[in-house]
């Protein structure tokens, strides 16, 4: 039976942390999904479209790879794409109490579900889009936080104003 995880999240924007557990993931399943959500009721810094595409760019090279936009119940999601395990990334405690919660609450709603964490590399545990985001809005250097790609799309951004 072929290994499929999902590993969702905003992506808002995708930085050197996210892409650093996508590639460990890659290399644990056969399959990995980049699972991008879209929140009607949140305001996003990118349309889920472009956070879309600039994954696409991002991961072109990870064969098993794919990245796909989705609505509604994390479970539902699952279940519709036959995966088996959901990623997620933990930078410090107070991401693993929100996140052993959110497994717990998916697992009660699909019993099938597993939940795998994996730690930030150590590199990274500090980097959130948050931040990026706030770097990038007070005109600071963001080309070490994100890929290439979300970069260049970034200062693009900076140089229609």
């Amino acid at each position: 039976m072929k290994k499929i995880a999902i590993y969702p999240g905003s992506f808002d924007p995708i930085t050197n942390g996210h892409l650093d557990i996508i590639i460990r993931a890659a290399k644990i399943f056969d399959k990995l999904i980049v699972a991008v959500v879209r929140n009607v009721n949140k305001k996003s810094f990118l349309d889920s479209k472009i956070r879309v595409q600039l994954i696409k760019d991002v991961v072109k090279n990870l064969n098993n790879v794919c990245v796909k936009e989705f609505d509604g119940l994390l479970v539902n999601f699952v279940k519709a794409n036959k995966a088996n395990v959901v990623v997620r990334g933990l930078r410090a405690v107070s991401d693993f109490e929100y996140e052993f919660q959110m497994a717990l609450m998916n697992r009660k709603l699909y019993p099938e579900f597993e939940t795998l964490f994996i730690a930030s590399s150590e590199k990274f545990a500090y980097l959130s889009s948050n931040i990026v985001k706030e770097i990038y809005n007070l005109n600071g250097k963001i080309d070490c936080l994100v890929p290439e790609p979300v970069a260049n799309y970034l200062k693009s951004l900076k140089n229609q104003k």
